[in-house]
């Protein structure tokens, strides 16, 4: 098994895979962002509460509609082999289409596979990490 911990090439095809999903969802295209996921990807949009297919779609339409910008940074990556496990600081910080004042975040523990394409695709996606 190899093994690599935030070093190399790697780490960096991560941290642009990470850029990539924040681009697009800035860019509210969830058609693009559902690409990001293998099909029975799981989201976990609140602690306890796993969705996958339809659900997990809506998730993210859910997250994208609160309308503000979001900023994430991939802290840590381990990667063994083609799977690997990201701990990612994110935020979102603006003002919502209804006025209100949003100020989320936190750190995300998500799991990654990569296909035989070389690209990254999430399997898990856990934004709330450890929080309960």
């Amino acid at each position: 098994m190899t093994t690599n911990h935030d070093a190399g090439p790697t780490h960096a095809d991560l941290a642009a895979h990470v850029a990539r999903w924040v681009e697009l969802f800035n860019a509210r295209d969830l058609a693009a962002l559902d690409v990001l996921y293998e099909p029975d990807a799981v989201v976990v949009p609140q602690p306890g509460h796993p969705v996958t297919g339809a659900d997990r779609s809506a998730a993210l339409a859910d997250f994208m509609g609160l309308g503000v910008p979001m900023k994430a940074a991939l802290r840590q990556a381990v990667v063994a082999n083609d799977i690997a496990l990201l701990v990612i600081d994110w935020s979102l910080t603006g003002t919502g289409p209804d006025g209100r004042e949003i100020d989320l975040g936190g750190t995300a523990t998500d799991i990654v596979r990569r296909g035989a394409d070389g690209q990254w695709r999430y399997v898990i996606d856990n934004p709330s990490g450890v929080a309960s």
